[in-house]
């Protein structure tokens, strides 16, 4: 066993044994996956991640999370199956072979052609697709890799046919013209939820792509419209934030109730570039008190124009193309790029006095989360899924209970989100990505007129083309071979298709064992900001097409954000690969990062400088158990994580501490140890046995109960607190006496005992640390020749295993703690801590080491530990120090003299004697108290300066009186017995009596140090 833990040494070999194994399949340990368990069945789905690029830290929280459930309820014995899979990404993944193929050959997808750029995207796929799995395996995360899924494959873009030709059958799917969101610069429209919404608080300069210089948002333009035949030069002025789209304007609005607009019901105002009048109309939506109170009308370029023209009848006319070039309009602006064209109709309106004034505008811009281009609202027919019955009957199942949504306050968001749906546009105009099973019709018959793209009756779906010509046949009354077909050249959305993963993975529709067994599936874990990309369309379209929910629970983490509360964001420059926390990676590492990224080349340097802040030396290597560990640990729920991965480092040290505690354990048992057949304690155990057992009892408790409540920082920090601070800081040390004393029968207690701590503890930790638990394990022997062959198919410890509470030793130990404490803080108090001869001072290290005289020294992490630390090294006390405990009541004094060689242990003291009830201490002792029945008295004799000492008496004194006095004049005020709370009365009392105590125990002090004068 290396002298110390290395996370490469460890994390080497353990995952290729674990996967060649198959441990990892449902299928382990019985015939198949369909034998009965009587622990039931565990199945889950992985967020599958974009085919696209590499795992940053939020995923790597994700699948800590994940793998830390999956491995838990695997070791609890039940059919356990983690479902891996990858999402092709259709906007993400396209837009980067695109640039490669531009970059590489000069060539746009349109000039390569469609078959020829999806071989293309298919060859960078096989290429580079696999980043991703390789990133997960390095995280230790358990999937069953036989089963690994694209949505691309077969299987699944079945699937996505038959679950769009169903519905379009249903009606559910149709094609409409109408307002949608769409990103010119990937050409394509995208989800309300793919928008990301920018607030300004006034005038400000963004940067659109496409564009060199940046362009000017959050002000309000003032124009005036002439009112046609108007003797008096009578004009309406209106204001609007995008000035371009007046070129498309068809009327103007007032409210009905304006008394400055009543003269002009049935008038017209001229539009100053183009040869149409603008009607002015009526419409209870414009707001009275904003602005003039009279609003331009775009209906093709605005939701609220759109709907106000629906009612008033008024013609929507487009004038942007797809780029987002100007159309239908004349010279000068024809042609202009939307940006360039706002400042040309600007330009435009001073030049024909029409210009009333700019200013500043509190106000959103719409950005494309995908491509930061400003999302124009355009009029394109598309298909569309109708939400509203599948939106209520997802949200019922939450109220009914029938899925549990987890953190709770999430289902608020759930209900309101459902409630108010929207319609879905699912057609997307790429060429990566299921290609929409629709077909345009032509009927080759003279009765049957030809039909247009907005009607839906001229568009069949099919799960094949002749399918889809049968329909059509059957539809216009015509034989088949008089149909002529056109499939639809746009894609679905990716979110429809993964969407459907819970389904697609096992074969639907087709039956299969797997969809027996594994649908629905137990749990959906991932964060809460894909709640409705994701999550929601898994629930609407697993019980619109099975009657069944995907799964029963939800839970949501938190999303990680850098040490500085920042969303961990590419654009940021703040994103850290998993792999730099687990490897390590130089500042110079990490700044030839960016370079090789798609940050802006502006935004460079501003990110270097934001990682030489946070990582001036560049990031430890930590090893992945120590950064699932962390991860885990930080997770509270309904909280974001502002993760400062130099925290990491700490538990990075917890596994060197792990390591060492183990490697002594094991020199404690020998080489002949054989563990008993059962862990069940064997009636000869002493007082701390008994603690520790009972301290490991609550351990699994809170284990058991954190997986179960999804409370991982209860499970985390029970384990860290049993590993750390009991079984490291008091039982190993207690422990030695034991294990190189004569009384053979305590030591074999004591190592059946350590050896119970050492299984128990490691299965305890495996979920989170599968590494070095795993490699620590593995050295251990085994209590049944038959036991599992690798710790993550062991049973996970459970409370009716482990029920050895014994409040009676806690009691004691907590006195022995006590009174050590107290021993610690005086010797810091009067500078007593020294290191033997024999062990030399070392300066503190940034990696992890031992001092040889102690196998549990530790540099870094011995801040945990109870004894502190001096220069790197774990202190070695002088023996010559002597202790003597005086005692309230015989009861306190049976106590402490039970305790006094634990006490003696861990606090280094020569001697720990008990005095007789109301004797006095020795001559030249200082006092402390360990509780309010027991104090401590060091001797002090020719070791410390008494003048110096008694100038820190006396200011204690003072402060002591000062605190009693402030105490005594509080609960003598008038009123307090009654208007102050029972248990704060309670409380004053208890600090009086503590605070009198110590001023007692410092009178004694003075008079001690003025004796030795």
């Amino acid at each position: 066993m290396p002298d110390s833990y290395s996370p490469r040494y460890v994390e080497a070999a353990w995952y290729p044994w674990w996967e060649q194994q198959g441990f990892f399949k449902p299928e382990y340990g019985r015939p198949n996956v369909s034998a009965a368990n009587p622990r039931g069945v565990f199945m889950m789905c992985i967020p599958p991640p974009n085919v696209t690029g590499s795992l940053h830290l939020g995923h790597a929280l994700t699948n800590a999370i994940q793998d830390s459930l999956t491995r838990w309820h695997r070791m609890r014995g039940e059919t356990t199956l983690w479902n891996p899979g990858c999402d092709h990404a259709g906007i993400a993944t396209q837009v980067v072979v695109e640039k490669k193929l531009w970059r590489e050959q000069g060539l746009s997808r349109h000039q390569l052609g469609r078959e020829a750029f999806l071989q293309e995207v298919w060859k960078w796929k096989e290429e580079k697709g696999d980043r991703i799995y390789h990133q997960l395996k390095k995280l230790g995360s358990s999937l069953d890799w036989d089963r690994a899924c694209f949505t691309m494959d077969p299987k699944l873009s079945a699937a996505v046919t038959e679950a769009f030709v169903r519905l379009h059958e249903e009606g559910v799917i149709y094609r409409s013209t109408r307002l949608v969101n769409w990103s010119c610069t990937l050409n394509s429209a995208i989800s309300d939820i793919e928008v990301d919404k920018k607030e300004l608080t006034g005038r400000t300069l963004l940067s659109v792509p496409g564009y060199k210089e940046k362009v000017e948002f959050g002000v309000l333009v003032s124009f005036a419209y002439k009112v046609q035949g108007s003797d008096s030069d009578e004009e309406v002025v209106v204001a609007t934030t995008r000035i371009e789209t007046m070129l498309g304007d068809v009327a103007v609005a007032v409210h009905p109730k304006d008394t400055r607009y009543q003269h002009l019901k049935g008038k017209n105002v001229i539009h100053p570039f183009l040869s149409r009048s603008l009607p002015i109309v009526f419409d209870e939506f414009v707001d009275m008190d904003f602005g003039t109170g009279a609003v331009k009308i775009t209906p093709a370029h605005d939701q609220n124009d759109y709907e106000v023209g629906q009612r008033h009848g008024l013609e929507a006319i487009s004038i942007m193309d797809s780029r987002g070039a100007l159309i239908n309009v004349p010279p000068p602006f024809l042609g202009l790029p939307r940006f360039e064209a706002r400042k040309a109709v600007l330009v435009a309106l001073k030049d024909r006095g029409l210009f009333r004034g700019v200013e500043d505008n509190p106000m959103v811009v719409p950005l494309c989360n995908r491509s930061k281009d400003v999302v124009e609202p355009l009029l394109r027919p598309q298909w569309y899924v109708r939400c509203g019955e599948m939106a209520q009957a997802a949200s019922a199942a939450v109220t009914r209970g029938d899925l549990r949504i987890l953190p709770e306050a999430h289902q608020r968001t759930w209900h309101a989100w459902m409630d108010n749906i929207r319609e879905w546009c699912i057609s997307r105009q790429l060429w990566w990505g299921h290609r929409i099973p629709a077909y345009f019709v032509t009927v080759s018959d003279p009765a049957v007129p030809p039909g247009e793209d907005p009607d839906g009756r001229y568009w069949v779906s099919g799960r094949n083309e002749a399918e889809a010509r049968e329909k059509a046949a059957k539809e216009f009354g015509v034989s088949p071979d008089k149909i002529s077909l056109q499939q639809d050249e746009d894609v679905l959305d990716t979110w429809f298709s993964s969407g459907l993963f819970p389904l697609s993975i096992f074969g639907w529709p087709n039956q299969s064992e797997d969809l027996s067994v594994f649908y629905p599936g137990t749990l959906l874990e991932t964060g809460h900001d894909i709640l409705f990309f994701w999550v929601a369309r898994m629930v609407m379209l697993g019980l619109k097409l099975t009657g069944r929910l995907p799964f029963r629970e939800v839970y949501l983490h938190a999303i990680v954000r850098d040490a500085h509360g920042r969303k961990m964001s590419k654009s940021l420059g703040n994103v850290i690969d998993p792999l730099d926390v687990i490897y390590g990676v130089s500042l110079q590492g990490l700044h030839d990062q960016l370079l090789n990224s798609n940050l802006d080349p502006s935004e460079v340097e501003k990110a270097k400088e934001g990682q030489k802040a946070d990582f001036p030396a560049g990031i430890p290597e930590c090893g992945t158990d120590a950064l699932r560990f962390g991860l885990c640990a930080y997770t509270s729920q309904g909280r974001d994580i502002n993760l400062d991965v130099n925290r990491i480092l700490g538990y990075r040290h917890f596994c060197n501490k792990l390591w060492n505690a183990t490697k002594f354990a094991l020199r404690g048992l020998g080489k002949g140890f054989v563990p008993s057949p059962t862990s069940q304690p064997g009636g000869h155990e002493s007082l701390v046995d008994r603690w520790i057992r009972s301290r490991l009892t609550e351990a699994v408790r809170l284990s058991n109960q954190g997986f179960q409540a999804y409370d991982f920082p209860a499970a985390t920090t029970a384990q860290y607190s049993f590993w750390l601070y009991e079984l490291c800081d008091v039982y190993l040390e207690c422990l030695k006496p034991v294990l190189n004393g004569v009384d053979q029968v305590a030591a074999e207690c004591a190592r059946q005992t350590l050896y119970t701590c050492l299984d128990v503890g490691l299965r305890l930790l495996s979920p989170f640390m599968p590494f070095v638990t795993e490699e620590l394990f593995q050295r251990l022997p085994r209590r049944m020749p038959q036991a599992p062959p690798s710790l993550c198919v062991t049973p996970y410890p459970e409370p009716s295993e482990c029920s050895w509470k014994d409040p009676e030793a806690e009691a004691a130990l907590e006195l022995a703690l006590s009174i050590t404490r107290a021993v610690r803080s005086l010797r810091a108090d009067y500078n007593l801590t020294r290191i033997r001869p024999d062990c030399e001072p070392q300066a503190p290290m940034s990696t992890p080491s031992h001092c040889p005289l102690s196998p549990l020294c530790d540099p870094v992490s011995s801040s945990h530990c109870l004894v502190s630390c001096l220069h790197g090294a774990r202190p070695h006390l002088s023996p010559s120090l002597a202790g003597f405990l005086e005692v309230a009541d015989e009861a306190t004094g049976a106590l402490a003299s039970a305790v006094s060689g634990y006490v003696q242990a861990l606090s280094s003291a020569g001697v720990v004697a008990v005095l007789a009830l109301g004797a006095p201490a020795p001559q030249g002792c200082a006092v402390a108290l360990a509780s309010d029945r027991c104090s401590i008295h060091l001797q002090l004799q020719g070791l410390v300066d008494p003048a110096r000492e008694l100038g820190k008496l006396q200011a204690k004194r003072v402060e002591a009186q000062r605190q009693a006095q402030r105490l005594r004049e509080r609960r003598a005020a008038s009123g307090y017995p009654v208007k102050v709370p029972l248990e704060v009365q309670e409380a004053d009392e208890a600090k009086l009596q503590q605070t009198e105590a110590e001023l007692r125990k410092v009178d004694e002090a003075i008079a001690l140090f003025q004796k030795m004068l």
